[in-house]
């Protein structure tokens, strides 16, 4: 009989770390493990990288398979800085991407260059969430911390070079950056914020192995390991996306995005022109205020999360944390058009509208930057935590008109990661992988009329508001 070949995929979110050890001829999950982080509430949004590190060994010794896996790989949230001394541990912790101290320093690195410019040297327009303004805050607000920076990595950069000694990352994880583009780092941009690019990592061409277990960690020694990626990139190849299928994931952000054909390059700064973990793109839209945002309407209620009511005329703009689309990084939420007959029901309700209505306004910037049809019949992917409510299954079909597929598999960023380390042993794409392990079934669930009234109100709020500028294009 031959023997079990496993690989372990790696998510490392905002909140915790997911393991999962997959078989790799079947797809089958044969173990899982999780681990929890903290995160600041203070100021900003920040995590001490050591307990990622911590996290990332005590999950992966929970699937029950880190001394046997063959391979692994490591995904991680987009865009947090991660500084290191000359010794590789944290100057400080790390700045995540939903820290919006930074947006003075997005807004001066979009003047210097033109978001023209900018977009088209590194695919995006920087706001507050990209590294590059994070780098420029720290050197701006903490320049003895910024001096005994002799690294400078993005989260799952650092998880792998602890794995393996190696400094390394990938185009899609550096795409989140600001200071990347298809030639490589940008060395004006990082002129600008004062980085020199000795202290970051080789970008590996996709499909690479990244390096090897290094010895006395609980995983097997040697190893392979995969370049891994941002969790973006990964969710994709989780669910092994082919070009012109829309994605909307609901988790503490909310994201849409879909692969590319062509190189998005948005100067209106909706659009973010991330590569994927492959060789192509990943135009993707993101927001800061997503299902958490409305778990605390929920909670502010006194309700529970399923418990809305249809009709009303009342609003919700769920910016609790600034948002980024729009580009209102110093936004508060906001609740409009309050009646004597509205009722918490239909407050709640509207709370899950504002918080889809942004992403779903962005989608059709998403699928044209890719060089997609916007008006394409395609199923809506819907993943993350908030897939399998049915409030948030409800508000998707009402305000988007279409299918909505969701997926049985779970854990997608750790699934895409477990794809790449796979796909170092059987030499396919990552993608293929996952679509060989036939990750993306589900149901369906078939369209509805779009809700224009809806629509309507939250546009015209978002315009009363001043958030006219920076909003989606669709909104303007």
């Amino acid at each position: 009989m031959a023997e079990q070949r496993v690989v372990i995929g790696v998510d490392s979110s905002t909140q915790s770390t997911k393991a999962l050890a997959v078989d790799i001829d079947t797809g089958a999950v044969v173990g899982e493990g999780r681990a929890q982080h903290t995160v600041s509430t203070g100021a900003g949004r920040e995590s001490d990288p050591e307990q990622w590190w911590e996290a990332l060994l005590e999950a992966a010794a929970r699937t029950g398979w880190a001394d046997r896996a063959a391979a692994v790989s490591v995904a991680g949230q987009q865009h947090g800085l991660v500084t290191l001394d000359g010794a590789g541990r944290p100057v400080r912790p790390a700045l995540l991407w939903n820290d919006v101290r930074s947006a003075p320093q997005a807004a001066e690195l979009r003047d210097a260059l033109g978001a023209v410019e900018i977009a088209r040297r590194t695919g995006s327009v920087p706001t507050a969430a990209f590294t590059a303004p994070k780098w420029a805050w720290l050197r701006a607000n903490e320049p003895a911390a910024a001096d005994r920076v002799a690294a400078v990595r993005l989260p799952h950069d650092f998880l792998t070079e602890r794995l393996t000694g190696e400094a390394v990352t990938d185009r899609g994880d550096a795409s989140g950056t600001g200071w990347w583009g298809p030639d490589g780092y940008d060395r004006d941009v990082l002129s600008r914020i004062g980085l020199d690019p000795g202290r970051l990592p080789r970008v590996l061409p996709a499909g690479a192995q990244a390096g090897a277990v290094r010895p006395g960690l609980p995983l097997r020694e040697g190893a392979s390991v995969a370049t891994g990626t941002g969790d973006n990139m990964a969710a994709a190849l989780g669910l092994g996306l082919l070009p012109g299928q829309p994605v909307l994931s609901l988790g503490t952000s909310g994201t849409v995005y879909a692969v590319g054909r062509t190189r998005p390059a948005d100067p209106s700064g909706t659009v973010a022109g991330f590569a994927d973990a492959l060789g192509g793109w990943l135009p993707l839209a993101c927001t800061l205020n997503c299902t958490l945002a409305v778990d605390r309407f929920a909670a502010l209620l006194g309700r529970g999360r399923e418990e809305v009511e249809d009709g009303g005329t009342v609003v919700v703009l769920p910016y609790l944390d600034g948002e980024r689309t729009p580009d209102l990084p110093a936004a508060s939420g906001l609740v409009h058009g309050l009646r004597h007959d509205t009722t918490r029901g239909q407050l709640l309700q509207a709370a899950y509208d504002g918080a889809a209505h942004a992403l779903l306004a962005a989608l059709g910037g998403v699928l044209r930057a890719g060089g997609e049809d916007p008006e394409g019949d395609e199923p809506l992917l819907l993943i993350g935590g908030g897939a399998r409510g049915p409030a948030w299954q409800r508000t998707v079909l009402r305000l988007s008109g279409r299918a909505v597929q969701v997926p049985a598999a779970q854990e997608l960023v750790a699934l895409g990661a477990a794809a790449q380390a796979a796909a170092l042993l059987t030499e396919e794409p990552a993608d293929a992988v996952a679509r060989r392990w036939r990750t993306a079934d589900g149901p369906v669930l078939e369209a509805v009329k779009k809700d224009d009234d809806a629509l309507t109100r939250i546009g015209d709020t978002l315009r009363r508001a001043g958030g006219l500028q920076g909003a989606p294009a669709e909104e303007r």
